[in-house]
């Protein structure tokens, strides 16, 4: 996906510097460990690696340093079980063309378990994961609250709805540093990327929420038709927060066991084909196209399961009418925050 590619590149500074920062604190002849969290199946999964090895290689030798390219590297590529992990190590020799040896391996697992054995990681990336939740919240799972014709927070959503996917991303995110610390080696690093949103307001969140909103009014509109159960809308929730800057900031100082190096919040373009200037979008029409097919991409497993495989082609052709005319209004901009984060051990 060319969003996900564009935030990537954005966050290669916070990388390299995690990268130097480790080899910094390897013993001559020590290998290194690192691992992609949430990496996918797609053209995009193996940049991460390609572009720890080439730091390490060019690190090894701006400094003439032999320890370093005698170094080895233990790259862990992790999904969730259902990642055609076959397909990444069908990708992977063309890749790794570096000084230093590199050993791929791919590990299944939720990034809300324990995946590694404790202290044996000296790097951790993830991008684009942080935002999905474990689950959605009970209380809407089961139908205690009800989020109103909305598939994510929306301008009708309830404050007790709203708070609930608030404390969601919370307990997640508390869990995933805690699991991370474990398995993070003394003084390792984290590169952590994800869609925020730019603001603390609530519960409308500028365009994070604006594609939701959206695909909610095409959900309506099948709805509406009579190719959707009104019920099956009201049941649906999406599993997934955009925190804001602070949010994340003040849980990870209250965990106490990571430093903050780095944070920023920065914005793209949903339509990573449009790098045209301003907030004036040149071809409605053709954006649309563009972001419908980043976000049926994310959320297409999710459509199925719970509105089955019919509806999924007129969905997404609904969709794309709405977000075009919508997008005269201007560009869809997509907050994103990226934290570089040194364990405390």
């Amino acid at each position: 996906m060319f969003l996900q590619r564009k935030a990537l590149t954005e966050t290669w500074p916070e990388l390299h510097k995690a990268i130097e920062a480790v080899l910094k604190s390897l013993s001559p002849g020590s290998s290194m460990v690192a691992a992609d969290l949430g990496c996918s199946s797609g053209p995009n999964t193996l940049l991460v690696v390609s572009e720890v090895m080439n730091t390490i290689g060019a690190y090894a030798r701006e400094r003439a340093d032999d320890s370093i390219s005698a170094m080895e590297v233990q790259f862990f590529l992790n999904d969730l079980p259902g990642n055609d992990f076959n397909l990444v190590f069908r990708s992977l020799e063309p890749q790794l063309r570096s000084l230093v040896p590199c050993y791929v391996a791919g590990l299944p697992g939720s990034i809300y378990t324990r995946i590694f054995p404790c202290q044996s990681v000296h790097l951790f990336h993830s991008s684009q994961c942080l935002m999905w939740r474990s689950k959605v919240p009970e209380d809407l799972s089961n139908g205690t609250y009800v989020n109103g014709g909305n598939i994510y927070i929306g301008k009708n959503t309830p404050q007790v709805v709203v708070e609930l996917f608030r404390e969601q991303f919370k307990n997640d995110f508390e869990l995933f540093l805690k699991l991370r610390y474990k398995e993070l080696v003394p003084g390792g690093r984290m590169v952590l990327t994800f869609m925020g949103r730019k603001g603390g307001d609530m519960p409308m969140h500028g365009t994070v929420a604006r594609v939701w909103e959206l695909l909610s009014k095409a959900v309506q509109h099948l709805v509406e038709k009579g190719r959707i159960e009104k019920k099956k809308l009201s049941s649906f929730n999406m599993p997934y927060y955009a925190p804001s800057v602070d949010e994340v900031t003040q849980l990870i100082k209250q965990s106490n066991i990571f430093e903050i190096e780095d944070i920023r919040l920065f914005e793209t373009n949903f339509d990573a084909h449009d790098d045209s200037d301003g907030d004036v979008v040149l071809d409605c029409s053709s954006s649309a196209e563009n972001i419908a097919k980043i976000i049926r991409a994310g959320i297409e497993p999710l459509i199925i399961n719970h509105f089955g495989e019919d509806i999924l082609d007129e969905l997404f052709r609904v969709y794309c009418s709405i977000l075009a005319k919508n997008l005269e209004k201007g560009k869809a901009m997509c907050p994103v925050i990226v934290v570089m984060l040194k364990s405390k051990h």
